[in-house]
């Protein structure tokens, strides 16, 4: 018996339950192609996208966050268990969109102007995609009016930063200043990451906050969004 067919049969013939807990573990071990294969035998079984996205997929990569903000895990390791995460993400995108399921929420995310650093930016985008949010990345270098322009087209609920030299970390206030100037500051959820940044940083620029990796910025990116949606309720 081939070694793939072998695998194949050894996810068929698992319960749900256990299928779920191997999710967990071929996500954490960054391996793509059988966390694809037991999204598909998920939905075989009649599990719903945002079932399978919850309870496999944003549960697995959770556990892959604490053990990233713990220094288990580092980032290599992260970026392989996001790009597997992916994979099933990408069998599940078009039949969420069909149900009509809303993500937590939406972000746009891009590296300030100057600044062509990105593997962080990456991995926060992936750890929030992988938690359930929608991300628009707008990549390296962008200048205050590419943010602009982002922010009109997707109306985000948040607006992600990230700089990695301290020559670029001041752009990011001239970022935040110019939405202040349209009166458009309180529309969104300001968060500010990057090596050289801190909170003090963060807060002297305005920025609602600094996140030190990317299990913090899906913590904080989490717990925003819910105090503005029961904010906006109290309202």
């Amino acid at each position: 018996m081939t070694e793939a067919a072998e695998g194949d049969f050894d996810l068929r013939s698992l319960a749900d339950d256990e299928l779920v807990e191997q999710v967990h573990d071929d996500l954490y071990n960054g391996m793509k192609p059988e966390v694809e294969e037991a999204t598909r035998i998920f939905l075989e079984r009649g599990w719903g996208p945002d079932k399978v996205l919850n309870d496999a997929l944003v549960e697995g990569m959770r556990i892959v966050g604490i053990d990233f903000r713990d220094g288990i895990l580092f980032v290599p390791e992260v970026l392989l268990a996001a790009n597997a995460m992916k994979g099933g993400m990408e069998i599940l995108r078009p039949l969420l969109a069909e149900t009509g399921a809303e993500p937590i929420g939406k972000v746009v995310i891009g590296t300030v102007k100057g600044d062509i650093h990105d593997i962080g930016k990456n991995l926060v985008s992936m750890m929030l995609e992988g938690a359930g949010f929608e991300v628009v990345d707008l990549g390296i270098n962008n200048p205050v009016e590419k943010y602009l322009e982002a922010l009109e087209k997707h109306n985000p609920d948040i607006l992600g930063m990230s700089a990695l030299l301290t020559t670029t970390m001041p752009y990011m206030k001239v970022v935040i200043d110019t939405l202040k100037q349209k009166n458009l500051r309180d529309k969104y959820i300001v968060l500010v990451g990057g090596a050289p940044l801190n909170e003090e940083f963060g807060k002297a620029i305005g920025a609602d906050a600094y996140c030190r990796d990317a299990a913090i910025a899906v913590e904080t990116a989490k717990s925003l969004i819910a105090a503005k949606r029961a904010a906006a309720r109290a309202h």
